[in-house]
Order: structure tokens, then C-alpha cells, then sequence
């Protein structure tokens, strides 16, 4: 489930902005979040990417040559759109789609750029990663529930740097 840091992450999130981009808009604002995006860090070997949309309404101007490309509407995220790259029924790419007014508080970037800066709470994000992975396993609970009290604790801390109030970070 979980694997080390792989240094060409940071290359294929490149990769897939510009087929984002170029399947898209060109103008779109694409940023790396997720483990992923945090050298050092265990992950699933999905590379995860946020989206700045100006008008929300425009990914559905979009969406047609995205689904060509096998991106597909595929989250149960209730706080903005979500499309998934399966090919061959293996995730590999998630895009996050934030309307402008949702881009400087969406949670992702906010704990990616804790995690940047923060190392000691990255070594903390990192063994509640692992514990999840080794109950999910073992069947003793589900990977996203088990690093879910984590996250919410580090993320309200940042928000509140930020002068933001805390909000709940699991949303499906």
C-alpha cells in the first residue's frame, strides 16, 4: 500500500499539470499536494494535484476531453470536484478541482505546506500513515479513518497560524 519516497514524483506531477493544461486550460494554476508532494514521505503511489479554477462552472467547458484522456469523475469529496486517472483499474493520478474562494483555505495545500515546514509533525504524519496502512491490512480499520485524528490536529494548527477557523478535514 504504502511506498518510500520516490524522487520522480516531482516529475510526474509536472508531467500531468502540463496534460491538465493542455487538455484544460493553459492557464490553469496546478500545484503538488498530498504525500507525495513531501520529500521523505511514505505514500501510495498516487500522485495527487490541486486545481485553481476561476469559475467552477468551466470544468464542466473541459470535461469532455478529459474523459477522452481516461480522467473520470470518481470521489466521494462533497466540497468540490474530483476527477481520478484509473488506467487499468489502478489509481494512479487525483485532481482536486478548487473554485478560487475555496484555493487559499483548501485543507490539502494548507497540510502540504505544514508538512514542508513542520518536520517533526512530518514525522508524525508519517508513522499515523503507517500505523493506518498496517490496521488496514490487518482489516482492523479503514487507512483514510486511522490518519484521519492526525491530520485534523495538524491542519486545525495551521489553519489557525493562518487565521483561519478549523474545519472538519475528512469530507466524503
Amino acid at each position: 500500500m504504502l511506498v518510500d519516497y520516490d524522487p520522480g514524483w516531482p516529475g510526474m506531477f509536472r508531467e500531468i499539470a502540463a496534460e491538465l493544461r493542455m487538455l484544460g486550460d493553459p492557464d490553469w494554476e496546478i500545484e503538488h499536494i498530498g504525500s507525495t508532494a513531501v520529500p521523505g514521505m511514505k505514500a501510495k503511489p498516487i500522485i495527487d494535484v490541486a486545481v485553481r479554477l476561476v469559475d467552477v462552472n468551466s470544468l464542466g467547458d473541459h470535461l469532455t476531453r478529459l474523459e477522452e484522456a481516461g480522467w473520470a469523475i470518481g470521489s466521494g469529496v462533497r466540497t468540490h470536484p474530483v476527477l481520478v486517472f484509473e488506467p487499468d483499474g489502478i489509481r494512479t493520478r487525483i485532481a482536486h478541482f478548487f473554485p478560487t474562494e475555496q484555493w487559499d483555505a483548501a485543507n490539502q495545500r494548507i497540510l502540504r505546506d505544514w508538512l514542508l515546514t513542520h518536520p517533526d509533525d512530518a514525522i508524525r504524519y508519517r508513522a499515523a500513515k503507517e500505523a493506518a496502512a498496517e490496521d488496514a491490512i490487518a482489516g482492523r480499520a479503514r487507512y483514510n479513518a486511522g490518519k484521519t485524528a492526525v491530520i485534523q490536529e495538524i491542519v486545525d494548527r495551521a489553519r489557525a497560524v493562518r487565521g483561519l477557523a478549523p474545519v472538519p478535514v475528512y469530507d466524503k
